[in-house]
């Protein structure tokens, strides 16, 4: 089981660097999603998973017992998809952005469009803008 869903996260890596690695940002975003989900299957997968004790105390004792499971890597978990999925919307709101101003996801084209206007005045266009 542990092997099998290993092979999995490193196909599911393989496919998110695929797909971050090319010039157009809606798969770039596709492929932060696929990485992210990876990362977290990775984290899930260390945490032990499987028929595991509940982390509970019962009432007369005052420890966890040994083969209870790990709450740790669950709460890495969920705090990573709350910030992954923040990340993703942020992202595709700037894509968004980005297609509306220069009707093109591709990176290279928006590399060029952005050399167009650039960011700051030059010294003596502030003098002819006053």
């Amino acid at each position: 089981m542990n092997v099998l869903l290993a092979v999995a996260i490193g196909v599911v890596v393989a496919v998110g660097v695929y797909l971050f690695l090319s010039r157009d940002l809606a798969r770039m975003l596709l492929g932060f999603m696929l990485f992210s989900t990876a990362t977290n299957l990775l984290l899930l997968l260390v945490g032990r998973i499987g028929p595991i004790t509940p982390a509970l105390i019962e009432e007369p004792a005052t420890t966890l017992a040994e083969s209870a499971a790990n709450s740790l890597p669950q709460a890495l978990i969920l705090t990573a998809i709350v910030i992954g999925f923040g990340m993703t919307a942020f992202t595709l709101i700037l894509a968004l952005v980005a297609y509306r101003r220069f009707q093109t996801l591709d990176a290279d084209a928006l590399n060029v469009a952005e050399s167009i206007d650039p960011p700051v005045l030059s010294n003596d266009e502030k003098g002819t803008r006053s």
